[in-house]
């Protein structure tokens, strides 16, 4: 914990999203890959029922190792309910982010505040039935939120959610961070390029006091991808503590 009157260390905040019984096997490389490069307790965006087709039971195999990580301090955030975009959207702002930002993955992104809630609140009692502890946050799919999310989120108390440019807290409406988190993109060739370029710049050059860098369960599929991962975590953590979201809210209120 940072004392009032010291300067906080740099922080490195790294997230796996997806994760599910679907991508086990890709979640536990991905667990493997961070490890390798300094980060032993990544935060895990979890999914209830990814794509409705792989639902977390509890007291299933995949429900006892949630638990598991949880209890060696492993941060879980509910990351939406389904993590798929079932909703007609009205505005042509909405239907572009949709088509263009994600493959039919922003299941937040259209939702009104009741449906909204409904899910969050679904999420949060199972992952926290499961794991024993208070959820860290919400996440939205994509990084994507509608006017529902955000009613829904403040409604709910949730505490910390984050999208492409900064961390906050619904709650409180109190932003934390403002930067843009490093990811890597997999869907197609021109994405996967741009995405190892950004990488690799951000291997070069000065960066914020606290970076924020998530992985996906398709990036294991892409050895180059992989690759780009493990060589822009290990060389940002030679410079930033891996650390966790927790950490760095309890900068601020140290410095506040």
């Amino acid at each position: 914990m940072t004392r009032t009157g010291t300067t906080p260390p740099r922080r490195l905040l790294a997230s796996i999203h997806d994760v599910s019984p679907r991508h086990e096997p890709a979640i536990d490389r991905l667990v493997e890959e961070l490890a390798s490069a300094g980060v032993e307790r990544p935060a895990m965006l979890v999914v209830p029922d990814f794509w409705r087709e792989a639902e977390i039971r509890p007291g299933s195999p995949f429900a006892a190792r949630l638990r598991r990580w949880a209890e060696d301090g492993v941060e879980m955030f509910l990351h939406g309910y389904s993590h798929r975009d079932e909703a007609e959207h009205a505005s042509w702002q909405d239907r572009v982010k949709a088509s263009r930002m994600t493959a039919g993955e922003g299941e937040f992104l259209g939702l009104d505040a009741e449906e909204a809630e409904r899910r969050i609140r679904a999420g949060r009692t199972l992952i926290e039935d499961i794991t024993g502890r208070p959820i860290a946050g919400f996440i939205a799919p994509a990084w994507l939120y509608g006017d529902g999310a955000h009613s829904a989120m403040k409604t709910l108390g949730i505490a910390l959610a984050e999208d492409h440019m900064r961390v906050w807290a619904p709650d409180t409406g109190r932003i934390f961070l403002k930067s843009p988190v490093i990811t890597w993109a997999t869907r197609t060739r021109a994405r996967m390029l741009s995405s190892l370029a950004v990488a690799s710049v951000a291997r070069t050059i000065p960066l914020p006091r606290v970076v924020r860098l998530g992985v996906h369960p398709g990036d294991v599929t892409v050895p180059a991808t992989l690759s780009s991962i493990r060589r822009t975590v290990a060389k940002i953590a030679r410079t930033h503590v891996p650390s966790q979201y927790r950490d760095m809210v309890g900068d601020l209120a140290c410095a506040s």
